[in-house]
């Protein structure tokens, strides 16, 4: 009898093992198999089990949930949707999550270990923490200058601090309610083919999703290249450029909107935007010395991001002379999103410093505890100093005296540059209206905004569209509020 029982004893004990072993093989050999698998449902039942952390602008949530009592309990909500839907993206049962919902959906949704003091045992035990909550750089009164400055017309808006790269409004229009896009209904659905298929793409994030030919705003790059390589010594001296401009080896020829650009110095081409004087010294400064100083301000950095993907701005380097001279005054190949020409902005009122545009402040734990913290950091140096300085008063006589008068804000000195860009096959396309600009109190150390504007369809007939019309009040409107702010 004792032979059986030890035999008996044995057959438990080698069950027992064998169970075991498959509870390993299960919980973690092929645990991640088991995660990945499409018809596991555990972890979007639980991501959605619980309230998603808030993002939050000045202090206030601008998102928030609903228990909708449903499989998929809690849906996301949005304060002013359409408002902060370039930054807040959608977090959506159906399609997933876009922008900071991406970007920081383990924050939000509650499983990133830096929000539990015990990780470890979070992960043995299955257990989710609280959502925390992302505390954006956004200035709410900015943000909704310039939203309400675009009035629905296509564009984008996008402003910076200049001394630390906070993003302090990004705007795309038109927008959308990124709620439409929350639960399991029929009606989500419908939403998303309607959004989708909308000829003025209201999902599109314009201000750093879609790049667009700067025109004009892009001879500060260009000034910048001649002051730094010496091709200009003196802003105030002719640069022997003739009007019009026959392009290298080829017979057309580049002409002006304004009188005067023949051998005008640097100053009175940069006042009054004269592209036979920026084509003539972009060949000058030469492809190498101009790619150069494009990359200094950002340009062809495909790795940028604030924290969610930036579309890369570009400087074509295969050109030759006919084409570098197109693309020096922002035509041809070179493209930019209104990110990266604040950015451009940005540098000329901060000495030449491109500091690293980031739209997070910090993340917290739902308790409010700070879990991470977005530093101050330096990307590139643009330019030197000197010639930040220089370009500082350029694009100061623009407002004060030249294209971009729409811009001026009585108590601050205001530098900008206005562009309008051709496009469309034989610049057959209604032209992009752009304002680039920076502003400083006078009772300030330092310029506090930085902003680019970019208007698609301008109202106003072909002849008179232009950035000092179209996109500098708008600019204009963006500064004031955070000046006044």
């Amino acid at each position: 009898m004792t032979r059986y029982i030890r035999h008996t004893a044995a057959f438990c004990a080698l069950l027992l093992l064998a169970l075991l072993v498959n509870a390993v093989r299960i919980q973690i050999v092929r645990a991640g198999a088991y995660d990945a698998n499409p018809a596991n449902r555990r972890h979007d039942l639980a991501r959605y089990g619980q309230p998603r952390g808030d993002i939050l602008v000045g202090g206030r949530a601008v998102t928030g949930s609903r228990d909708s009592g449903q499989r998929f309990r809690h849906e996301r909500t949005y304060r002013d949707g359409p408002l902060y839907a370039p930054v807040t993206g959608f977090a959506s049962q159906v399609y997933g999550t876009a922008l900071l919902e991406n970007a920081a959906d383990g924050i939000l949704s509650g499983t990133d270990p830096a929000l539990s003091p015990l990780p470890l045992y979070d992960d043995l035990t299955r257990a989710r923490d609280p959502g925390g909550h992302v505390v954006t750089t956004l200035d709410a009164r900015a943000q909704r200058a310039a939203y309400a400055g675009l009035g629905g017309r296509r564009g984008a808006v996008a402003a910076l601090e200049p001394s630390t790269g906070r993003i302090l409004a990004l705007v795309s229009s038109p927008s959308y309610d990124p709620g439409e896009l929350s639960g399991t209904g029929p009606e989500v659905a419908r939403a998303w083919a309607r959004l989708n298929g909308a000829a003025d793409r209201p999902m599109l994030n314009r201000a750093v999703r879609q790049t667009y030919p700067p025109g004009s705003t892009f001879k500060v790059v260009t000034a910048a290249a001649a002051l730094d390589s010496g091709v200009v010594r003196d802003v105030d001296e002719p640069t022997r450029s003739p009007d019009p401009y026959r392009l290298p080896g080829s017979s057309a020829r580049l002409t002006n909107e304004v009188v005067g650009c023949a051998d005008a110095s640097l100053r009175y081409a940069f006042q009054w935007s004269c592209n036979t004087v920026f084509a003539g010294l972009g060949v000058a400064v030469g492809v190498d010395a101009m790619r150069t100083t494009a990359a200094g301000f950002g340009f062809n950095d495909h790795g940028l991001g604030i924290p969610f993907r930036v579309s890369p701005s570009t400087f074509d380097t295969r050109v030759d002379a006919a084409q570098l001279a197109l693309s020096s005054i922002g035509q041809y190949n070179t493209r930019a999103t209104p990110l990266q020409m604040a950015m451009v902005a940005a540098a000329v009122a901060n000495q030449g410093a491109v500091r690293a545009p980031h739209l997070v402040e910090r993340t917290t734990t739902d308790d409010g505890d700070t879990v991470s913290a977005t530093g101050r950091r330096t990307l590139h140096q643009a330019m030197n100093p000197a010639t930040a300085v220089r370009l500082r008063e350029l694009m100061t006589d623009v407002v004060e005296k030249g294209t971009g008068t729409n811009a001026a804000v009585p108590g601050a000195t205001v530098g900008g540059k206005s562009g309008t860009a051709q496009h469309g096959l034989h610049n057959s396309g209604t032209p992009y209206a752009w304002f680039i600009s920076w502003a400083q109190a006078d009772d300030a150390m330092e310029p506090a905004v930085a902003v680019a504007v970019v208007v698609e369809d301008a109202a106003a007939d072909r002849g008179d569209i232009s950035g000092g019309g179209d996109a500098a009040p708008i600019a204009r409107a963006v500064m004031e509020a955070v000046l006044d702010h």
